[in-house]
């Protein structure tokens, strides 16, 4: 019996204010875990995330900030001085650069083709069609080029008196100007595209089919389902968070990776029929000095970006719900 009747835990806690220590005690419902253990273990996250967010801030939010700002004010002579929206009432008021929101739009139409491709392959290679091993590299291989060498290659092939029109002439079709015409420039350049970047995309959906529950796929091959009702009834849903990715990482890519192939195949023609914002920025920024413009068409590329990837997001997510 304490001297005093003082109970063990007071006299404990005078001992500690008497040394100057404190002792650790375990915390209540986690054996083995002291206060202080608890504390390092609920920080731990954020200290890991802590360099990645502070390099995404210096390096991609200030710099968008920056650009933003910079896009309110003007060019030549007023530069440096505030004007308000003057830069993006020129831009909607530029033929130019609305060819290249329209071209914008036929990118989105075209889309789900860019993605259905890749899917539907990496389908065919899941399912072990003869030769997949051999598939599965070929497909790939065309990611690694650079676009300067694609566009090149495609010059050749796609060429009016080219290898593609002179097969085209043996069977009677007649020779088609697929980088010289206007009304189909843009759908070509959109075409070597996909072709020379959908490997990835191949990759990350065969990432995805190695999540996919193969009792599913199992049981609807017993039901006598065929390919198209497994692909659309099984594939598709138990997909959906992959296909969410590679629909946004498509869509950017389409938006800002297109301008070597356009620089090489049509430089933005004929008669600007190819634009697309970045090859418009380029133009502004490069050829033009106007870096506030530049900056206002970034803007709005941005903003198209950000409202396009919510919208693919949102259908999906509730696509997916209802199935």
């Amino acid at each position: 019996m304490p001297i005093g009747g003082s109970s063990p835990a007071v006299g404990s806690a005078e001992a500690e204010r008497a040394t100057g220590t404190e002792i650790e005690r375990p915390v209540r419902g986690l054996p083995g875990k002291t206060s202080r253990g608890v504390r390092a273990e609920r920080l731990a996250p954020f200290v890991l995330v802590a360099p990645a967010v502070l390099i995404i801030v210096a390096l991609r939010l200030w710099p968008l900030l920056l650009g933003v700002n910079f896009s309110f004010t003007g060019d030549g002579e007023r530069n440096g001085t505030a004007v308000g929206f003057d830069n993006y009432a020129e831009l909607l008021g530029d033929p130019l650069f609305r060819t290249a929101l329209g071209n914008v739009g036929w990118l989105v139409v075209l889309l789900p083709v860019a993605v259905a491709i890749p899917g539907l392959l990496a389908t065919f290679i899941y399912l072990r069609v003869p030769g997949h091993r051999v598939f599965r590299g070929v497909y790939f291989f065309p990611a690694v080029l650079s676009p300067v060498i694609v566009g090149a290659i495609f010059n050749l092939m796609l060429g009016y008196d080219g290898p593609l029109n002179t097969a085209l002439a043996a069977i009677g079709l007649g020779p088609v100007d697929w980088l010289g015409d206007a009304d189909i420039a843009m759908f070509t350049v959109t075409g070597v595209h996909i072709w020379a970047t959908f490997g990835m995309a191949l990759v990350v959906f065969l990432a995805g089919f190695s999540t996919l529950d193969t009792a599913l796929l199992d049981a609807a091959r017993m039901d006598g389902a065929s390919l198209p009702r497994i692909i659309w009834h099984v594939i598709i849903p138990s997909l959906s968070r992959t296909l969410q990715f590679v629909f946004v990482t498509t869509m950017i890519g389409m938006l800002t990776s297109m301008f070597g192939l356009l620089y090489v195949m049509t430089s933005g023609g004929p008669e600007g029929s190819t634009y697309l914002p970045e090859f418009y920025v380029w133009i502004q920024q490069g050829q033009m000095n106007r870096p506030a413009l530049a900056s206002a068409a970034s803007t709005v590329l941005f903003l198209i970006m950000l409202v396009v990837g919510i919208l693919q997001v949102s259908v999906l997510r509730r696509a997916g719900s209802e199935d």
